[in-house]
């Protein structure tokens, strides 16, 4: 698990400079404190951070690799696993591997079968870079599910990329400034798949490819994808008994926490009051031969507290728990620094509170923790599954059954309402047509989009005047992935482009785990794990009014009976306004950040617009579903500003330079 960087120019003559190679690795010294490298060739160059967890020989596992035949450049991120079967395998038919590192295998799997085949080969996740010298092309892949980041430029004839936003903010070429319509979704939490804040810089989307070739003195690229969940056609899903599903299930999960476990230094679990991290503790627990460290957060507000649900869990298997504890002001004393690593605008401190947790983890010595994401994606885990299955995919019940199904649940997740469920129900014209129906998860915040045209400076305003966010959203899903589908699946279909790789995996994953060197492992993510639960019925997915179920039957054997029975609970962080503490320590931010000398040196934000939220939250018939959405455009109003201050208005190649001035990193110190 590390970092990395390049740059690729048109001009196969022209050098590329390592010192800025050396200061895009430096800038991204946290995702890999363990060493660095930079290679160049033919126009080309690659730096590396590294955070050494398979293969810890520091000159053995140094990247970028070259092949023996100096064909291949490859520099990567992350992890590949069951890599020591594939090792194997090319052994026998002669490959010889320099490393122990699971990196290595691609080096071999490429000149003997392509890229685009050796792909299927590849579980876990990643993202990489690969430059192949006889088809003078680039190559960078990201992961199935968009679990490890990659970003990319074209500035002029020269084509740059990195594991961070600002890895390429190092290279003195890259223009650093908001685009109109990123700032926009920022505000309003949910951007478009594929899309960044910043003018010219774009993600690798999940499962995509992006090709860079060299033609005519000019760069040729094209993005295509190579991998998609596929939910299979109404009426297709997989013809198997209760108990069949069951068992796939239990034994998918059980092979891809196994894999998840293999490193050379220890592997903890996070773990919170859900059926999702208490099943991968479980399965940890039975499978490793000492007690496994499980690292809990606990807030001070008991409603959104877990610590004794999850207590109870550790207990159960002989875990050895450590508590994370937090109190209302701590995590706004964070903000500014988690943004830093966030690189976007967050609607919930959790983001600050999982910064925390990666920061302790890494003090108790660990390197590696399995966690639970993906398990409400892939089993229908959400509130806004439920809300749409009701709505749209039970057509034999009657209207009025239907709508009390629909009040219990809104009335059950009253207190994330605002922010997992809209307060009034939306319909965007556009995701209606695309989708078949608005999906619950983008109601919440196509309702804050409502705020996010009076908050805009004027000028952006104005160019933006007419946008319609859901249609942005909306252009960027596949159309055909969702043709046909039970409307459970093309819900789920949606959550996983938006919210899961544009919120989960970055704020509340990757960016905030590897800010402290901490590599997290999401085993329910296994894409094998994840082809199964796309072709089970959605009738074991949520069975009557209880979601998750096939996967609480499938774990029913090490579940504690509370939480076998407990519903599904969101994990957030309490909003600032649940608490007077907490609402001080935000409004400290906003006086600095939103002060009006801020908002207009910045340029991006209406102070006028900005004065009439807060009195808008401050006004006595505000309802409590408003003041959850509203503190989440405090939020992001707060973090755009933020984002401004660090990455706009910073020399970031001269804080780049300076990192590696202070970490003794150089051209010539490799």
């Amino acid at each position: 698990m590390c970092g990395i960087a390049g740059v690729f120019h048109a001009d196969r003559s022209r050098s590329v400079d390592p010192d800025t190679l050396v200061a895009m690795a430096a800038i991204q010294y946290h995702r890999g404190p363990d060493g660095f490298g930079w290679k160049t060739m033919d126009g080309i160059g690659m730096s590396h951070a590294r955070l050494s967890i398979i293969d810890l020989d520091e000159d053995r596992g140094r990247q970028p690799f070259v092949s023996r035949d100096d064909r291949l450049l490859l520099a990567q991120n992350g992890e590949f696993y069951d890599y020591k079967r594939i090792r194997a395998e090319l052994t026998a038919r002669g490959a010889r591997f320099e490393t122990k590192s699971d990196s290595e295998i691609l080096l071999h799997l490429v000149p003997r079968m392509g890229l685009e085949e050796s792909l299927p080969q590849l579980r876990g996740e990643f993202a990489f870079a690969l430059y192949d010298r006889d088809q003078d092309e680039l190559w960078l892949v990201r992961d199935r599910f968009g679990i490890k980041p990659l970003y990319y430029a074209e500035v002029g004839d020269t084509f740059v990329f990195g594991s961070e936003l600002k890895v390429l903010f190092a290279h003195p070429e890259v223009p650093r400034r908001f685009d109109s319509a990123g700032l926009y979704h920022q505000l309003m939490q949910t951007i478009v798949p594929g899309t960044t804040a910043f003018a010219g810089i774009r993600q690798v989307p999940p499962g995509h490819l992006v090709r860079v070739r060299r033609r005519d003195g000019r760069l040729k690229v094209e993005e295509r994808r190579y991998w998609d969940i596929a939910f299979p056609e109404a009426g297709g899903h997989a013809d198997l008994s209760d108990d069949e599903a069951i068992d796939a299930v239990r034994s998918g999960l059980l092979e891809a926490v196994h894999l998840r476990l293999e490193a050379d230094v220890p592997v903890g679990c996070y773990l919170s009051g859900g059926i999702d991290s208490c099943s991968i503790l479980g399965l940890a627990s039975a499978a490793m031969q000492s007690p496994v460290k499980a690292f809990t957060i606990g807030f001070d507000n008991a409603e959104y507290d877990e610590t004794p649900i999850a207590r109870e869990m550790a207990e159960s298997v002989g875990a050895d728990q450590d508590v994370l504890r937090l109190d209302a002001t701590a995590l706004y004393d964070h903000f500014e620094e988690t943004l830093w690593h966030t690189e976007r605008t967050i609607y919930n401190t959790l983001a600050v509170a999982k910064f925390l947790m990666s920061r302790h983890v890494r003090d108790a010595q660990y390197k590696v923790v399995v966690t639970g994401e993906g398990s409400d994606e892939l089993f229908a885990g959400y509130p806004a599954f439920r809300n749409d299955l009701f709505l749209h995919g039970l057509d034999h019940l009657p209207e009025a059954e239907r709508r009390e199904w629909e009040q219990a649940l809104h009335e059950r997740n009253a207190l994330f309402k605002g922010a997992m469920l809209a307060e009034n129900e939306i319909r965007d014209p556009a995701l209606t047509d695309r989708v078949g129906f608005t999906p619950a998860c983008l109601q919440p915040w196509l309702a804050a989009s409502a705020h996010v045209p009076g908050i805009l400076h004027p000028d952006i305003a104005g160019e933006l005047a007419g946008y319609e966010p859901g249609a942005a959203i909306a252009s960027a899903l596949d159309a055909d992935a969702m043709k046909g589908r039970h409307p459970l699946d093309r819900a789920q279909y949606v959550w996983i482009k938006t919210m899961l790789e544009g919120q989960i995996l970055t704020w509340g994953g990757d960016r905030v785990d590897m800010a402290n060197s901490m590599e997290a492992r999401p085993a329910f993510l296994d894409h094998h794990l994840a082809a199964t639960a796309a072709t089970l019925p959605p009738s074991v997915r949520i069975k009557g009014r209880t979601e998750k179920w096939v996967l609480r039957e499938a774990m029913k054997g090490l579940l504690p009976r509370v939480l076998y029975e407990r519903e599904k609970f969101a994990f957030m962080a309490p909003p600032a306004h649940t608490d007077p503490e907490k609402w001080a320590a935000m409004r400290g931010l906003a006086d600095r950040f939103l002060a009006k000398d801020a908002i207009e040196d910045a340029g991006l934000l209406s102070s006028e617009g900005v004065a009439s939220l807060f009195a808008l939250h401050d006004a006595p018939d505000t309802t409590a579903a408003t003041h959850n959405t509203l503190d989440a455009v405090f939020n992001h109003m707060i973090g755009v500003q933020v984002l401004h201050a660090r990455f706009v208005a910073a020399d970031v190649p001269a804080l780049a330079r300076e990192r590696a001035r202070e970490l003794g990193w150089s051209a010539q110190a490799r």
